[in-house]
């Protein structure tokens, strides 16, 4: 992945140049398209070294389709908007989606920012292909016009028991941020390990940003926790993961998908090896992905990021449907949404259940070895 570095650009600056880079200044693709193309919003956290990566598959799916013909002789047009990661500002964005009359919406990188958004896009009964959120919440909402291509968080949850199981662990710390995504995974792991009549040695949730996460080092050793998983994102999972090695934690160390970032390896050091991650199936380890990683960095200039292929995949179903319908009546594409099975695509064979997301897990298990990313073997 590339590394980021602020030091020469001025908070501003900086903003500026990561929204143009990610596609979130204007419309993408507008020249030379057909009459009355088909409009894509595009919704994302500009920010986020993964959330930039969003528009930008998307803008790589709609380009390869455009240059074909497009789809029933008309071609897709891409407007893009930053959630920010945030509820409120997530709200605000997908009705900005809906008033630019868009006729579906690709994206949703934060299961916190995207939840909210639900309800906006089903009353305007607008298409909406969610490429990563995946909080084991959605199960618990309404969809309405919207469709997983990550797999439900309950998915991930379902590894981890088979993880823990198989280390033979007994003493379990789960450590989660509060939001939609990183409480939604950690409050249905603590159900299902407790079913199994395990011992949790602590459920705790540590602030945004914390940086000193001594006293939650304290007592994982005290109540002899010999795994931790941390279900957040990986910039403060990073931290947590050094100082538990530098307070003498010596146990096992799990992260959630939100963690699938080199980054995680370049913050916290040596400190990340052995750590496994509960991984979406990434550009690195599917069919197909060492193409698709070489066409984005041609297009893009930076290696592809951990949730492209989901969103690049989340396109590409969309693009089918259409064809499927053969009309861009919403209601139509709804419908063709819904009676997918089997749509082929580099993160896996996805076919609909009746609460809009994958039927089957495409959850891989990764493990830090010599400081990169690599399939374990212990599953």
């Amino acid at each position: 992945m590339k590394k980021h570095s602020r030091s020469a650009v001025s908070p501003l600056g900086y903003s500026a140049l990561v929204l143009a880079a990610a596609g979130f200044l204007g419309t993408i693709s507008s020249q030379a398209l057909a009459a009355d193309p088909l409009k894509i919003g595009v919704i994302a956290e500009a920010q986020a070294i993964a959330g930039a990566s969003i528009p930008q598959a998307a803008q790589m799916a709609a380009d390869e389709i455009n240059a074909k013909g497009g789809v029933f002789g008309q071609k897709f047009v891409l407007e893009s908007v930053d959630d920010a990661c945030d509820p409120q500002t997530a709200v605000a964005a997908a009705s900005k989606l809906v008033s630019l009359n868009v006729d579906s919406v690709v994206g949703g990188y934060c299961s916190g920012a995207t939840l909210p958004t639900l309800k906006i896009y089903g009353d305007a009964g607008i298409p909406f292909m969610i490429s990563t959120a995946n909080s084991p919440k959605f199960l618990d909402v309404d969809m309405g016009t919207a469709f997983q291509m990550n797999a439900a968080g309950i998915f991930q949850v379902d590894t981890a028991m088979a993880l823990f199981n198989k280390l033979g662990v007994k003493r379990v710390a789960v450590i989660h941020q509060g939001d939609g995504y990183s409480e939604g995974v950690a409050t249905l792991t603590k159900e299902k390990w407790t079913a199994q009549g395990k011992e949790l040695a602590a459920f705790e949730m540590v602030t945004k940003g914390e940086p000193d996460m001594s006293s939650l080092v304290t007592r994982i050793r005290s109540r002899n926790a010999d795994m931790v998983f941390w279900t957040a994102y990986f910039a403060d999972g990073a931290l947590l993961i050094k100082q538990l090695r530098q307070g003498g934690y010596t146990g096992k160390i799990v992260v959630g998908d939100g963690c699938m970032d080199e980054h995680l390896i370049t913050i916290g050091g040596k400190a990340t090896e052995g750590v496994y991650c509960l991984s979406n199936p990434t550009p690195e380890f599917v069919p197909g992905g060492k193409q698709f990683a070489e066409k984005y960095k041609a297009k893009f200039g930076v290696e592809p990021g951990p949730y492209s292929a989901l969103t690049y995949d989340s396109f590409m179903l969309l693009a089918d449907a259409y064809k499927r319908a053969g009309t861009k009546d919403k209601k139509a594409v709804l419908k063709a949404l819904a009676a997918t099975k089997n749509f082929h695509g580099m993160t896996g064979d996805l076919t609909y259940g009746d609460k809009h997301y994958r039927n089957a897990s495409n959850y891989v298990l990764l493990e830090v070895k010599n400081q990169k990313w690599a399939l374990s073997k212990t599953l």
